[in-house]
């Protein structure tokens, strides 16, 4: 039996367990059947002294995880802004495991990143951002809102002589967040790790719309360096910011603007809806998911920044063994050098949607 042969039952193997899977979730339960201790119990909690049978081991792991497991992908789940999966992500991206590739370089992974590029050019063709902006792919949209205010930190600090990149914090002039008090916590994660602390929380109306005039007062309540949080979608209420307004406040103040939009700004893609992104296009960063409204399995989320070169000072790294790109590589927008082809699944889903999909 040669390696390809191994690798082929144990596929066979996957693949039929897959589909009994995906055959009883419209019928199933939603909630899990078994918790966390009952999973680990089945699974056997004793790390084995030898080799064991791999097709065991798989039959072992799809038996004790799949009554442990929640059926989002139900048509009768409405629990959280999860998706399901479309049948064409979960092909791809069975593909993107097989094909094994690093997706954080372009001369180590040509194909990949030409899929990922094509992917990062219909995003913003779609949602009606900036076509220079730079597009990375990343774990969701926690990350990639931490993409976006990096970007702004390095932007916002340098504009003030200050080199955030080579200086660290420690002396620079301090960076005033700004935020709805509707925000998402994502974003309050995001800056805890970036060392930006708690933001200052503008109000909201009753719909958790930032409140622009006092938006405005809280930027004039202050000087130095700014970055305003925006969101696309409540998680509440699901309303959207006016960020055209916010914006036009925001940047009469010097401030960057974020977009949290992580199943909102999706909106833009529809013509009956893309008149609640109206004025998103003017912020400098966006953030969103690609696992929630355009179905693709995680970990999939999006960070678009308008200022290439202020996304690649702020994450993008060069070093004697990288073989770097003569534009830029696909680890240099993301906190990733090294990282699977997210951006597959998301290319495929587009492609088989198309515009009017």
């Amino acid at each position: 039996m040669s390696p390809v042969d191994d690798y082929r039952d144990l596929l066979d193997a996957a693949r039929h367990r897959a589909v009994e899977w995906l055959d009883q979730v419209p019928e199933r339960p939603i909630p899990p059947a078994a918790d966390v201790g009952e999973v680990k119990d089945a699974l056997g909690r004793t790390l084995p002294e030898s080799t064991q049978d791999p097709r065991a081991v798989l039959d072992r792991l799809a038996d004790a995880v799949e009554p442990g497991l929640l059926a989002s992908q139900s048509p009768r789940f409405y629990g959280w802004v999860i998706g399901g999966t479309y049948p064409v992500a979960l092909a791809a991206d069975w593909l993107v495991s097989t094909w094994d590739q690093n997706g954080g370089m372009r001369h180590s992974s040509p194909s990949t990143t030409a899929v990922e590029d094509l992917a990062g050019e219909w995003l913003l063709d779609l949602l009606g951002l900036p076509a220079a902006s730079a597009v990375g792919f990343v774990t969701g949209a926690t990350t990639a809102n931490l993409v976006g205010l990096a970007a702004g930190r390095e932007h916002v600090l340098r504009k003030t002589g200050w080199d955030v990149s080579t200086e660290g914090l420690t002396g620079a002039p301090r960076v005033r967040l700004i935020a709805g008090a509707e925000r998402h916590g994502s974003v309050d994660l995001a800056a805890r790790y970036l060392g930006l602390g708690a933001a200052r929380l503008v109000p909201s109306d009753d719909q958790g719309r930032i409140a622009v005039d006092a938006l405005a007062d809280a930027l004039a309540d202050g000087d130095g360096p700014a970055i305003v949080c925006l969101q696309a979608g409540s998680v509440h209420s699901g309303a959207f910011d006016d960020v055209g307004a916010a914006v036009a406040a925001a940047h009469e103040a010097g401030a960057w603007v974020h977009v949290d939009g992580a199943f909102g700004l999706w909106a833009a893609a529809s013509p009956r809806l893309a008149h609640l992104t109206h004025g998103y296009e003017t912020a400098d960063s966006w953030a969103t998911d690609a696992h929630k409204t355009l179905n693709v399995p995680y970990d999939s989320g999006i960070a678009i920044v308008a200022d290439r070169e202020a996304a690649r000072t702020a994450l993008g790294i060069r070093a004697s063994y990288l073989v770097a790109a003569e534009t830029s590589d696909p680890h240099e927008t993301v906190p990733e050098m090294s990282r699977r082809s997210r951006g597959v699944p998301v290319w495929a889903t587009l492609a088989w949607l198309g515009r009017q999909g």
